[in-house]
């Protein structure tokens, strides 16, 4: 994990909670040996976070979709005749 945290500015504290919140999250796997610990990206946890995160954005972009329809929808096209006031 030192060699991990010394690429970052926030503390080797800061490092170790960020990286228990990750394996917590199954997104990363720790095996310890002796006073190290040694992380992996979890292959199977960054699978499931990759489908929430496309899933996420294909329902975003279905709703921007219908947005951009509906106003369209509702936008005068040229040649129509002017709502009346």
């Amino acid at each position: 994990m030192g060699e991990l945290a010394a690429h970052f500015t926030v503390s080797r504290s800061a490092v170790s909670q960020h990286l228990l919140l990750l394996e917590q999250a199954g997104l990363v796997a720790a095996r310890k040996e002796g006073r190290n610990r040694y992380y992996r990206l979890d292959p199977a946890g960054m699978g499931r976070l990759r489908a929430l995160v496309e899933q996420f954005w294909t329902d975003e972009l279905d709703l921007l979709a219908a947005d951009a329809a509906e106003l369209a929808g509702n936008r005068p096209r040229p040649g129509d005749p002017a709502p009346p006031r």
